[in-house]
């Protein structure tokens, strides 16, 4: 089961695919967008996986890690174009 890492656009642009190999070959995407993760796509079935077996939360819990520098050091991360309501 491979995690692969994938621009927001790109997963956009090619969804049913994804669905595709996320169904048929229990691959993991990573969506990112401006080059921070942002989500994760995976089968059904995976995701049940996760959910009941402690090695693959294990697993998961790894790869969530491995995504989350920007957000561990206590960055605020703002859309472009978006509006500062931070005062």
């Amino acid at each position: 089961m491979a995690t692969k890492s994938i621009s927001s656009t790109e997963a956009q642009n090619n969804f049913g695919r994804v669905l595709d190999d996320v169904t048929h070959n229990r691959a993991r995407y990573i969506i990112e967008r401006r080059g921070v993760s942002q989500a994760i796509v995976l089968s059904f079935e995976d995701f049940a996986r996760v959910l009941n077996d402690e090695q693959e939360r294990q697993a998961m819990a790894s790869i969530i890690k491995e995504c989350q520098p920007e957000y561990s050091l206590g960055q605020v991360i703002r859309p472009a174009g978006g509006t500062n309501r931070e005062k």
